[in-house]
């Protein structure tokens, strides 16, 4: 590649030397054609004005041996003309012979007594003439020199001037190599990195240690590449993200049909049950109506968890974020649910002061946090068990603790605890009347206040769910990033 881009940028350098020579060519001997006449010409004037100190019957008088003696010595022919235009005497050929010479430009103002040149063919010899003539006593002299010798020595000069233009090229010949290289180096760097693009090698970086216009290039493909290769790795993330939402997306649709197939069957069930007869039976039929209310009051509570969740993750749900103290929210969970405690012989206590302090939330969303886990732990706790609720200052956050003396849970359960219909006890979260969706909308709600929620858990001792609260809007930060869960096991 580099060697094809170097050989096109020296020939396209050749090419354009040898333009430039074609054009000195060109205008240096035209230049030098036009100076070497003029020259000739002031020097024939001249010549034929010391010829003319002879005068014009001086002249006439000479011989012809003398006559060519005087043109050998001027360099050129000399002719004699009287007023009349009749050549009177000439160095090369019998005057008596010759034409009138009274119609010749350079013969009429010489005739009228100013010096005059004209270059044009001789009808006597048929070549090219440069004529010179001056006025001499009544008459004219002039001077003709055959262009062919004003040819020859302009082709020399332009045969000395090529030489020395060609030799004045070698450096820049040189020059312009060493750029050419320099630049074919380049460009097929940024070709070559160019294609490594195009075949999705993003994570290529182009060498760029100048500052001319192909290293700033080099520059801004460099910054292409990382935003492509930035775009492509969102992309990536982008497509895990959907398949594992659909993934999602699927076992959800799999657990809600299967969840709402369960009560529904039992609801079919009994009441054809008692459309067939059994409505009469005294010892069962209050008992199947009890059975379908159950089941009813089930499909409400994973209706409504549904619509939480569906809420919550849709980020249709508004919250209404404000100062409250932590203590006052945990007091009014612990309030509200102390009866539900106090029918199983559970002492509901919580272990919170003001030294807890506020907390940026929004208080609806805590109540259903703190009420879930709560919830929770009295359904998964003995007779007289006990449930403690606590919360603690932790810097920029509070942390809010629910604490069991429940059977705890499995280790093997604790990285799915927060999943949708994840259950660790299935049979029995059932009969307890769990939808299997209470931690994954504790985890969603906590996301959205920028918390983060754990659970610690030793089978036989009681769990620990404790989740943080931004203490004023510059904790909570608008966020809503992902969530972190934290699992441990004592």
């Amino acid at each position: 590649m580099t060697a094809r881009i170097f050989t096109k940028l020296i020939t396209a350098v050749l090419i354009v030397m040898v333009v430039a020579l074609a054009a000195v060519d060109f205008l240096a001997s035209r230049i030098a054609e036009r100076t070497y006449v003029e020259t000739l010409t002031q020097e024939l004037t001249g010549k034929a004005r010391m010829l003319g100190v002879l005068g014009d019957r001086g002249l006439a008088r000479v011989s012809s041996a003398d006559m060519d003696a005087l043109a050998a010595a001027a360099g050129g022919r000399i002719t004699l003309i009287e007023p009349g235009g009749k050549v009177i005497n000439d160095s090369e050929a019998d005057a008596g012979r010759m034409a009138n010479h009274g119609q010749r430009a350079e013969v009429i103002e010489a005739l009228a007594g100013r010096a005059s040149s004209s270059i044009r063919r001789s009808p006597t010899l048929g070549t090219d003439f440069l004529y010179v003539a001056v006025p001499v006593g009544q008459g004219a002299l002039r001077l003709a020199m055959p262009l062919d010798q004003v040819e020859e020595r302009v082709a020399g000069i332009r045969t000395q001037l090529l030489l020395y233009t060609a030799l004045a090229f070698l450096p820049a010949i040189l020059v312009a190599a060493l750029f050419a290289r320099s630049i074919s180096a380049k460009l097929g760097r940024i070709i070559e990195y160019a294609s490594r693009l195009a075949t999705g090698d993003f994570k290529a970086r182009l060498d760029h240690p100048g500052s001319d216009e192909l290293d700033v290039l080099g520059r801004q493909l460099n910054e292409t590449g990382e935003k492509l290769q930035h775009m492509f790795e969102a992309l990536e993330k982008e497509h895990s993200e959907l398949e594992k939402q659909e993934r999602i997306r699927k076992d959800f649709v799999i657990n809600v049909s299967h969840e709402l197939r369960t009560p529904l069957a039992s609801i079919q069930g009994y009441t054809e049950t008692l459309i067939d007869g059994a409505i009469h039976d005294p010892d069962n039929n209050i008992r199947f109506l009890h059975i379908i209310r159950q089941n009813a009051e089930r499909l409400g509570r994973l209706t409504a968890d549904l619509l939480t969740l569906s809420g919550i993750e849709l980020k249709s749900r508004k919250f209404q974020f404000a100062l409250y103290p932590a203590a006052e929210l945990l007091e009014d969970c612990v309030n509200s649910l102390t009866p539900v405690a106090a029918k199983k012989n559970i002492s509901l206590t919580m272990r919170s002061g003001d030294h807890a302090g506020v907390v940026f939330c929004d208080s609806e969303a805590v109540h259903q946090i703190i009420g879930n886990l709560v919830d929770n732990a009295i359904k998964y706790t003995p007779e007289h068990g006990t449930v403690f609720v606590e919360a603690q200052p932790a810097g920029s956050f509070v942390e809010i603790s629910v604490r069991d003396t429940g059977m705890g849970i499995p280790a093997v359960d604790l990285p799915r605890l927060f999943e949708r219909f994840y259950r660790v006890d299935k049979a029995r979260s059932r009969e307890l009347g769990g939808t299997g969706l209470g931690l994954a909308i504790v985890k969603h709600l906590v996301k959205a206040h920028n918390g983060v929620i754990r659970v610690d858990s030793e089978i036989g001792r009681g769990s620990t769910f404790t989740f943080t609260l931004p203490v004023d809007d510059i904790a909570a930060g608008g966020a809503q990033g992902p969530i972190q869960s934290e699992f441990t096991q004592s």
